[in-house]
C-alpha cells in the first residue's frame, strides 16, 4: 500500500452558542473545521482532524510511502521542514496528517485505535470546557447542566479580567457538578492574559473562595520563568502546553519545574502527544490532551501511563462528521470503528457550506493590544 493523494474538506462545528476566551469572542456560534483525506493506492482513506493549510509543503515526504510506517514517516515529515521551521501551520498540516496515517494503520489492522496502540480500557477521562466566557450566568448553569447529565464531575471556565465575575461563576459551575460528587474539580483558563504578579495575585483570590485543581496558561506559554513563579506564588497546578509545538519547547519548562499538568494540543497529532506523554512521565508528570473535534488523541490516551483527563468541549459532532464514540460517566467511551471512528459525509459537509457559507473568524485567536498590562481589573 502507498499514499497516492489527499483531499481537503472544510465543515463546521454549531455549538449552539458563543463560544471565546478572555481574548475575545467568535462572532458566529458555528467554527470551521477542517478536515484531511489521505489516499492510498487500494482505495483505503484516513482522516485527519485539524487545519492544514501548509500540507503542501509536507506532503511530499509521505506520499508513494507505506502508511504504516507512521513513527518514520512522522519524523521524515519533520525533517522535511527542519531548515524553515516546523512550527504554526507546517506542525499543524504534519499533525493532521500524521492521524491520518495512524487512522490508516489501524484500519489496516481492522482494529480502533485505541487497541492498536495497546490500550487495554476503552474509557477516557474528561472533563467539561465549555469555552463559556460570553455566557450569561443562567446559560453558564444551563450548559454545565447538560455536562453533568453525562456524569462529569470536573470542569474548567474561561476568565481572567473580573474577579467577582469569575467567582460567581466558579461556584455556580461548582454547585451543578455537586450532583455527581462532593468536590469537583474545578480549572480555571486564563489564556495568556497575565503577567506574572497579576497571576499570583489574581489566583490567590479566587483561591480564597475555591478549590482550584489547576490554573492554565496564567502567562505567556514560552515564559518558563513566570510559569515558575507562579507555581510557586499560588495553591493550585500550573497547566500549559497546548499551544507548543515540538519537544525542544517543553525542555525549558520542565528544567525550571514550572509546570504540573502538561498540555498537548489536539491539532499537533497522535505521533506528537505520545512523545510528549513519555517525555512527562519521565518528570513524574500527568499529561492532559486539549480541545475536542472528534478527540483522536482519546484513542492514544489510554495508551499512556500518565493521562489525566481530557477536554471535551461539546457533545455534539461537527457537520457531517460520523464519530464512534460516546460522553459517559464524566468521560469519553470509545467505540469498536477501526482506525480513528469517523466517517465523514462528504455531501453532507458540501451541502452544508453551499447553502451557509464560512463563519466569520473573531475573537479569540487574536491578542487584545492591553493583554497583560492592566492595572486594575476591568468588568465583564
Amino acid at each position: 500500500m502507498k499514499v497516492t493523494g489527499f483531499r481537503s474538506l472544510t465543515t463546521q462545528h454549531d455549538w449552539g452558542r458563543l463560544i471565546g476566551d478572555v481574548n475575545g469572542v467568535m462572532a458566529e456560534p458555528c467554527t470551521d473545521v477542517h478536515v484531511l483525506i489521505l489516499e492510498t493506492d487500494e482505495g483505503l482513506e484516513g482522516v485527519g482532524i485539524g487545519p492544514h493549510g501548509d500540507v503542501g509543503r509536507v506532503f511530499g515526504a509521505v506520499e508513494g510511502e507505506d502508511p504504516r510506517a507512521v513513527p518514520a514517516l512522522y519524523d521524515r515529515m519533520l525533517a522535511s521542514v527542519f531548515k524553515t521551521g516546523h512550527a504554526g501551520a507546517a506542525f499543524g498540516a504534519i499533525g493532521v496528517l500524521d492521524m491520518a496515517l495512524w487512522d490508516l494503520k489501524a484500519k489496516l489492522a481492522d482494529e480502533p485505535l485505541w487497541r492498536a496502540l495497546g490500550g487495554r480500557d476503552r474509557f477516557v477521562p474528561g472533563y467539561a470546557s465549555g469555552l463559556d466566557i460570553a455566557l450569561d450566568d443562567g446559560e453558564l448553569v444551563a450548559l454545565y447542566e447538560r455536562f453533568a447529565q453525562r456524569g462529569f464531575t470536573a470542569a474548567k471556565l474561561k476568565g481572567g479580567r473580573d474577579l467577582d465575575h469569575d467567582l460567581r461563576r466558579l461556584e455556580a459551575v461548582r454547585d451543578v457538578l455537586r450532583r455527581n460528587t462532593a468536590r469537583p474539580a474545578l480549572m480555571f483558563d486564563a489564556n495568556e492574559s497575565w503577567h506574572r504578579s497579576q497571576a499570583v495575585r489574581f489566583v490567590a483570590a479566587l483561591e480564597e473562595r475555591v478549590d482550584l485543581t489547576w490554573i492554565e496558561e496564567p502567562v505567556r506559554r514560552w515564559d518558563a520563568a513566570g510559569l515558575a513563579a507562579v507555581r510557586r506564588g499560588v495553591r493550585a497546578g500550573v497547566a500549559t502546553g497546548e499551544n507548543l509545538t515540538g519537544l525542544e519547547q517543553y525542555r525549558p519548562l520542565l528544567d525550571a519545574d514550572a509546570v504540573d499538568v502538561v498540555q498537548v494540543g489536539n491539532v499537533w497529532g497522535i505521533s506528537h502527544f505520545l512523545r510528549v506523554a513519555a517525555v512527562a512521565h519521565s518528570h513524574d508528570l500527568p499529561v492532559s490532551p486539549v480541545a475536542h473535534h472528534g478527540s483522536p488523541l482519546a484513542h492514544a490516551a489510554v495508551a499512556v501511563p500518565n493521562h489525566l483527563t481530557f477536554e471535551v468541549q461539546d457533545l455534539v459532532a461537527p457537520i457531517g462528521l460520523h464519530i464512534d464514540q460516546e460522553f459517559q460517566d464524566g468521560g469519553i467511551v470509545l467505540g469498536d470503528a477501526p482506525g480513528l471512528g469517523i466517517r465523514v459525509d462528504e455531501d453532507r459537509i458540501r451541502a452544508d457550506r453551499s447553502a451557509d457559507g464560512p463563519a466569520a473568524v473573531h475573537g479569540p485567536h487574536v491578542r487584545p493590544a492591553r493583554a497583560g498590562l492592566r492595572l486594575i481589573p476591568e468588568e465583564a
